[in-house]
């Protein structure tokens, strides 16, 4: 049961209408509760106890981490006039050290059951390969391991819960099945978005009233989703998949045709991503209830930084949460600022600046080395890391370069022409982070990359781009597609206050319903459909 199928439709229908149904608003949350079991269990049943354990242990392990919190509160209270400051301060210091251990637990716990399952059998790999390659007579074993569905989202969502128990941000949730719910919330159990507690707890337990408007606006919201989805992303990807469906077959291709694939990757994943997001967010505002959006037009960036605040957004927000705030602030980084500040170099102009962003260039290398890991288990992601962190450490470092640079050269930032300078200079530096994603391997990624300047044979390209599975009607299509998502997005940029949803809603009837008619007829007529289409077409089910 699919995002795009029709039995999906119709257990949306069946869930929204029950849901409504029921008169005790209170209890409303159920329904989504038993609708998110069913659709997890028809889709991974086998592995629904690692959903189960994390939902529970991380349940329990909050709770846990409340009540330290609340007795040693009372504790201090109790003893505020017994006690002088040092001791106080002992207190809250033990204190702390004590509840880093509890959700230090919890999240060695689950993030070790992801890791094992993720990784174990490429690190039992390069270990054999180290050990071989030094003539050592061992051999790591490797397993038939699976990933249970959604198991990254889902992990990451509850370990933002837990470090903002251990923050005290949240209040943690006492109802075994409420915080399931939390966890396994069927729209976004394959892709997100990512959601912190304190913006989708309380939407899914107080009950909504159906709301009309709320309906539609759902409703326009999958259909577009469909669109991108059914007739961009799947007929894209055929031409994709046939150039790296195996490492052989890739390696034959013309650099101009490898080119092609990666422009064309780059369109097919973002409406293949933001298209299943689109159908998870629409699905969620049947029932009332709004998740965050995880794209605002990202190839409109002027920098590589403003890139990943517009893609994958809520991934972006949870790694600034949890991991690229904390290691900025930490001792070690700040303690590594302070000693460059003392040395000669850190006394010169470029030198106190490297010192003061220090923290920060290191820890969002660190942060995309994470992004690029958690991509998947292979070197070039690893690349990709390692490239989108090391672009945004490099800008960071050099910013005042670049902008003593564009002062000297009277360059207008303002400019018409300097901005979409900007914007073709991102999407390059993305292009060549997506070779890593589209290459079979690492080498192979790298071979990818001076192929573009040593092989650009436009007269083989164009015969070969014209033998992968889809024909110059497809491409012609295709490229009707770019025109409308660009001016769809451009339309959304000029009017970021409000959506394309609202500014129709303002429009005459008859201009509404044409658009939502040519919509449908699109996704009926134009929509990729067979007997091989499956929901691991998704781009990022794999995570």
């Amino acid at each position: 049961m699919t995002y795009t199928s029709i039995k999906f439709i119709l257990f949306v229908l069946a869930t929204a209408l029950l849901y409504f149904v029921i008169p005790w608003k209170k209890y409303r949350w159920t329904v989504l509760l038993a609708a998110s079991a069913i659709f997890y269990c028809l889709a991974s049943y086998k592995y629904a106890v690692f959903i189960l354990f994390t939902a529970l242990s991380t349940m329990l392990i909050g709770l846990w981490l409340d009540k330290v919190t609340r007795k040693s509160k009372a504790l201090l209270k109790s003893k505020k006039a017994e006690w002088d400051r040092e001791q106080k301060k002992a207190f809250k210091n033990k204190l702390k050290i004590k509840k880093r251990w509890i959700m230090a637990l919890c999240l060695i716990l689950n993030f070790g059951i992801l890791a094992f399952l993720k990784y174990y059998n490429f690190f039992a790999g390069s270990l054999n390969d180290l050990l071989g390659s030094m003539r050592i007579d061992f051999s790591a074993p490797t397993l038939k391991l699976f990933l249970p569905l959604g198991i990254s989202f889902y992990t990451f969502q509850s370990m933002g819960y837990i470090v903002d128990v251990y923050r005290e941000k949240v209040k943690p949730q006492t109802n075994p099945f409420k915080f399931l719910l939390f966890v396994s919330f069927f729209p976004q159990i394959i892709q997100g978005p990512i959601s912190n507690y304190t913006q989708l707890g309380h939407q899914l337990f107080e009950g909504h009233d159906f709301n009309f408007t709320q309906f539609k606006y759902g409703s326009q919201l999958i259909l577009w989703g469909f669109f991108k989805k059914l007739v961009i992303a799947d007929r894209a990807v055929v031409a994709i998949n046939a150039v790296t469906a195996t490492p052989q077959g890739y390696n034959k291709y013309s650099g101009t045709t490898l080119t092609f694939i990666i422009l064309l990757y780059a369109f097919q994943l973002y409406t293949d991503f933001s298209g299943g997001i689109d159908i998870s967010r629409g699905v969620a505002q049947l029932f009332g209830i709004d998740l965050i959006d995880n794209f605002k037009r990202p190839y409109f960036s002027k920098s590589i930084n403003e890139y990943w605040r517009r893609w994958h957004i809520s991934l972006g927000a949870w790694m600034k949460d949890y991991i690229f705030n904390p290691l900025a602030i930490s001792s070690a980084f700040l303690n590594a600022s302070k000693k460059m500040r003392g040395t000669k170099f850190g006394k010169t102009k470029a030198g106190a600046h490297i010192a003061k962003v220090l923290p920060t260039a290191f820890a969002s290398l660190i942060v995309f080395l994470i992004v690029g890991i958690w991509h998947g288990a292979n070197y070039k992601y690893v690349a990709f890391g390692v490239w989108n962190g090391g672009i945004i450490m490099l800008s960071i470092l050099m910013q005042p370069l670049f902008d003593a640079v564009t002062d000297k050269l009277h360059i207008n930032r303002n400019n018409f022409f300097f901005r979409l300078f900007q914007m073709v200079r991102t999407f390059i530096v993305v292009l060549v982070g997506y070779v890593f994603d589209v290459a079979p391997s690492f080498q192979q990624g790298m071979m990818t990359i001076g192929r573009f300047f040593t092989d650009q044979d436009f007269e083989r390209g164009s015969h070969e781009i014209f033998k992968l599975g889809i024909n110059w009607k497809d491409y012609i299509l295709l490229a009707v597609c770019v025109v409308v998502i660009w001016a769809v997005s451009m339309i959304q940029e000029k009017h970021s206050d409000t959506t394309i949803r609202e500014m129709l809603d303002k429009k005459p009837f008859i201009l509404r319903w044409l658009v939502f008619f040519f919509l449908i007829m699109a996704v009926i007529i134009f929509g990729i459909y067979g007997s091989g289409y499956a929901a691991s077409d998704f781009v990022y089910m794999q995570f």
